[in-house]
């Protein structure tokens, strides 16, 4: 859409709303809106379930990064912008509660309307929103930051601007996206985008990476920083939403602070040295082990153990199924099993987390063990050809022994990859019929030490099935580039999920993204019956429907063998100063998005 077809609406604003009188009439303003169901929180809430309303001010939390960045703009395919800019300087229309699986509360929007078929949604943005410089929050910045972001942003925007029929300025401060797709998701999806000021990118290339600092209307506005060493956003005593009840306990720390560092190794040695405050450790060996520094032996540094229910996701190594030699779910399949888990989980990590063993474990949304029954056999059936078989009777990833050998393992490795047209030469080389050598490039981000230790083994037992794969170790930016552009055959794979899952599933692994640079469906899927799945669970009237339909889909991801799995933690271990402090309820989500440090505070 370009400035004239907003001209129209504003032209014209009148009319559409009398011409969709009835159907807006059938809507009423409300305070929150929830994916199914009622928002539990009721409208005279007086905070969020799990912030402390009563939590001191000042303070500050200070991070550690690997790597650096060369970019504030964090909304767009070109550069590297930290990512507390993302998280932290921007707001949306609506602000998620972490203790329900998918409900909004207003935030820059004082209330929310849509029919019972969802097939439009209403903002109507607070008569007080600002931004950082003062300025007031208008429809237009609204009506911008949406076309922007859908048409020029990151591709991850650019799925939901392609739903809207039409956005049009409906009052003052009202501003209503008629859809074109039935997709019950859409209204939240858009009470979450990010809200730009208009006025500050006039005359400039949006979609061209730089270092001009952003305005948004958050409480932590960019307020210093240099390109690879830190960022710090310092709390604006001026924030225009301090008394919001969504905002009571939360954003109390004065200041967020993110300090960057060559590797993993060094954030931690940091940590131990007092240049930050607060360390997540993922290693659940390390936890037990390296945590005896004296600041930990005084009391100075707490562990805190952080639970959550939501999924597993995924963790792990991808194969790059746009390669030739990705492409038979035969030969990922003979590459996972000659992954040993099991030893390499007990020389890195003590064995001290449990495997991943689908998308959505460790929640009502995994698929169950054996067979497909019910509406998940029923919605598979119909691609059950073009599946592996046991997507419908049943997968379960490889275990061994533990040994180093493998040997149980490395066998079927050995007859996945024959059955495949791979064999063994008398000088000890995998080549197919073509006498082609079974090779491929393991790109990894340097600073990662842990994912390239686990590769180093791996390559070991990779030689004993005739295999020479070469590791290539590049920085952060460099990391960054070659994944947007799927240069890779096999990298480092993280995706995190929620007990929502919705739109961004298109952009995970939608068929779209097999060519699409800069979606995060890394291993090159087009499946039509993940596409299927996804429709489904957009659809879904009931949650018992919807439930059906991401099984589903975790058995086509699953059975897929499109990522060597490794571990997760039902906890999250955060090592912090004995200052800093969280309140007593956990959110469902655990530590995660809206947790540390928005509802964390400091005390002396």
């Amino acid at each position: 859409m370009g400035s004239n077809y907003f001209t129209f609406f504003r032209a014209t604003g009148l009319l559409v709303a009398l011409i969709l009188g009835t159907r807006f009439a059938a809507a009423e303003p409300q305070h929150g809106i929830a994916m199914y169901g009622a928002p539990a929180l009721p409208p005279d809430f007086v905070s969020l379930p799990y912030a402390n309303p009563d939590a001191p001010t000042g303070g500050r939390i200070v991070f550690g990064e690997p790597g650096g960045f060369d970019s504030l703009n964090p909304h767009i395919l070109k550069g590297n912008p930290p990512w507390g800019v993302g998280a932290h300087v921007f707001e949306s229309l609506m602000g998620r509660n972490w203790d329900e699986p998918f409900t909004l509360y207003g935030l820059l929007a004082e209330s929310v309307e849509t029919p019972p078929d969802r097939s439009w949604v209403a903002f109507t943005l607070r008569p007080e929103a600002r931004f950082s410089d003062g300025s007031p929050v208008t429809v237009d910045d609204v009506l911008w930051s949406f076309e922007t972001l859908g048409t020029i942003g990151h591709p991850r925007y650019h799925g939901a601007w392609n739903k809207i029929a039409s956005a049009s300025i409906t009052g003052p401060r009202t501003v209503k996206f008629t859809f074109n797709i039935e997709d019950r998701e859409l209204p939240l999806i858009l009470g979450l985008r990010p809200i730009l000021k208009k006025a500050q990118w006039a005359g400039k290339d949006f979609a061209q990476s730089g270092l001009e600092v952003p305005i948004g209307s958050s409480p932590y506005p960019v307020t210093a920083f240099e390109p690879g060493r830190y960022l710090s956003l310092k709390r604006n005593p001026d924030y225009w939403g301090k008394d919001l009840p969504f905002n009571r306990g939360r954003n109390n720390l004065d200041e967020i602070r993110y300090e960057f560092f060559g590797d993993g190794d060094v954030v931690f040695e940091a940590f131990r040295g007092g240049e930050t405050n607060s360390f997540r450790e993922v290693n659940a060996a390390k936890w037990n082990s390296a945590y005896d520094f004296p600041a930990v032996q005084s009391g100075e540094i707490v562990k805190s153990l952080i639970p959550h229910q939501r999924p597993s996701g995924m963790k792990g190594f991808v194969f790059n199924t746009r390669r030739p030699v990705f492409q038979d779910w035969r030969v990922r399949d003979a590459l996972i099993h000659a992954f040993n888990f099991e030893f390499i989980a007990a020389t890195l990590n003590g064995t001290g987390d449990p495997r991943i063993t689908s998308y959505f474990s460790n929640s009502i949304l995994g698929m169950r063990d054996g067979p497909a029954t019910g509406k998940v056999r029923a919605l598979l059936e119909p691609f059950a050809a073009a599946l592996p078989p046991d997507a419908l009777d049943g997968y379960a990833l490889p275990v061994s022994d533990g040994k180093t050998a493998n040997r149980k393992n490395l066998r079927r490795a050995f007859a996945q990859l024959e059955a495949a047209g791979w064999q063994v030469d008398g000088d000890g080389v995998l080549r197919n019929a073509d006498g082609q050598a079974f090779t491929f490039e393991i790109v990894l981000n340097q600073g990662s030490t842990e994912t390239g230790q686990i590769m180093d083994i791996y390559v070991d037992a990779l030689k004993r099935l005739g295999i020479a794969p070469t590791i290539t170790r590049v920085d952060s930016a460099q990391f960054n580039e070659r994944t947007r552009a799927y240069n890779f055959d096999m990298t480092y794979f993280r995706i995190d999920l929620s007990l929502s899952p919705g739109s961004e599933q298109r952009l995970y692994w939608g068929g779209d993204g097999a060519t699409e640079p800069g979606t995060r469906n890394l291993m090159g899927m087009n499946v039509p019956a993940a596409d299927a799945m996804i429709d489904t669970l957009l659809t879904s009237a009931t949650r018992e429907d919807f439930i059906a339909a991401t099984r589903a889909l975790d058995r086509v991801l699953t059975t897929g063998r499109y990522v060597i799995p490794i571990w997760f933690s039902t906890d999250s271990r955060i090592a912090h100063s004995k200052k800093l402090k969280y309140p007593d309820k956990i959110p469902i989500y655990g530590d995660w998005i809206g947790f540390q440090p928005d509802v964390w505070w400091y005390e002396e």
